[in-house]
């Protein structure tokens, strides 16, 4: 069945291949990096036009009412909640997935003092994506209160670090270097049972994997849009807060779109009701915009048609790329287990960057993060299974003639 007329035949019998006709994907290229930037919605430049021409072109300041610039970020955060098992009202779409975390992990923290004073570390994983390992660290520099960062090196070992002096445990949900994933009901139960908090980042499984925050009872989370979710580059992040704690905490970064009542321009903070106390300062219209266009070609579809595809579409490359480069020295580094994988296969190489390099060169575009790592993202709304046929046949030939021992192919540029 590993044939390429197979793939094609796949693609046929496809119930989600008509969507990939509302992205922008340009000729002759495979573009398998969804995982690190999604693909422009082919109605996004119109989308931008009529923000640009119409709205603050032509409506002006009057727009932040009639065109409703100042509900965008509670607007779109409902339209993004089904994605992530969340209700209405329980998501606002706003600054980075950086500035959110500080937000999260401070009202996570501040809810543990006042519940169990003595909880003061902080757990997560060595391998977690590193700002929000840093933010975690710039945090606890700053409230010099004898709170500590508790790493592990493997999921295994999680149920050993919770100690009774556990606050918050934040894990991401889908691995970014491994696309392993966790079982997001099970660790939160084991994490509520050992009395902290679950903080979880979805950068890497929101809009590609089916998330049910509020049936994992989760605490907090924090994702972005530019990933999956397509909103173009540096597009803004969203946070989620469970009802039960959108009360309970005033953030630190208490700006004025925060505020309850923000134009009687009082001299005072009053938070907000609910999630919108996690906002901050004024908003990016034009990149909270572009947010809107994806979120309504996700509309078109539910996320168990979307997982029923990442899944036959990672399970065709790996099985094609074991079988065509198995003695070529890749390593499978993401989990077989469909229960244990995202939307993304990576394989480890000890010349993973040149060979990804050499990819990109013939147009079939991946990523590659230290160390050793080549990965390869699958968005079901654009990936066809040709694609990834394709893709891995690319793959097994760099590999066999050696295409990415190359001088250029070895340069590093700033982004990598």
């Amino acid at each position: 069945m590993l044939t390429r007329q197979h793939a094609q035949e796949l693609d046929l019998n496809d119930p989600l291949a008509p969507l990939r006709a509302q992205f922008a994907l340009p000729a002759g290229v495979i573009y398998l990096d969804g995982n690190s930037l999604g693909v422009q919605p082919a109605a996004a430049p119109q989308r931008m036009q009529q923000v640009l021409q119409q709205e603050w072109g032509q409506g002006l300041i009057a727009s932040w009412n009639d065109a409703g610039w100042f509900a965008l970020p509670r607007t779109l955060g409902n339209q993004l909640a089904p994605l992530i098992g969340a209700g209405d009202d329980e998501v606002v779409v706003t600054d980075t997935i950086s500035v959110n975390l500080f937000k999260l992990l401070s009202a996570a923290l501040s809810i543990q003092a006042q519940r169990a004073p003595g909880r003061k570390v902080i757990v997560s994983e060595r391998a977690n994506f590193p700002t929000d390992l840093y933010i975690a660290e710039g945090l606890i520099r700053q409230l010099d209160r004898g709170y500590t960062l508790r790493l592990i090196d493997d999921p295994a070992e999680l149920p050993a670090a919770l100690a009774d002096d556990v606050a918050v445990v934040m894990l991401t949900h889908v691995n970014y270097r491994s696309g392993a994933m966790f079982d997001m009901a099970a660790e939160t139960a084991r994490i509520h049972a050992a009395g902290a908090l679950a903080l979880w980042d979805l950068a890497h499984s929101a809009g590609a994997v089916p998330v049910d925050l509020s049936a994992a009872d989760a605490d907090f989370a924090v994702g972005c849009t530019y990933k999956y979710l397509n909103g173009g580059p540096g597009s803004p992040a969203f946070l989620w807060v469970a009802p039960r704690w959108q009360q309970d905490f005033q953030q630190p970064l208490s700006g004025w779109w925060g505020h309850r009542t923000p134009f009687t321009m009082s001299p005072g903070y009053v938070p907000d009701d609910g999630v919108g106390r996690y906002l901050c300062g004024t908003q990016s219209i034009l990149a909270l915009s572009m947010v809107g266009v994806s979120l309504d070609i996700y509309a078109q579809t539910d996320m168990a048609a979307l997982r029923r595809k990442s899944l036959a579409l990672t399970d065709l490359f790996i099985a094609l790329v074991e079988a065509q480069c198995g003695d070529l020295g890749v390593t499978l580094a993401t989990p077989r287990d469909h229960a244990q994988r995202g939307s993304q296969v990576s394989f480890e190489f000890e010349h993973g960057y040149a060979v990804v390099q050499a990819l990109i060169a013939r147009g079939v575009i991946g990523d590659y993060r230290e160390p050793r790592i080549m990965r390869f993202g699958f968005t079901p709304l654009y990936t066809r299974f040709v694609d990834v046929w394709d893709a891995a046949a690319q793959l097994a030939d760099v590999l066999r003639t050696r295409d990415w021992d190359q001088p250029r192919f070895h340069a590093r540029g700033a982004v990598t």
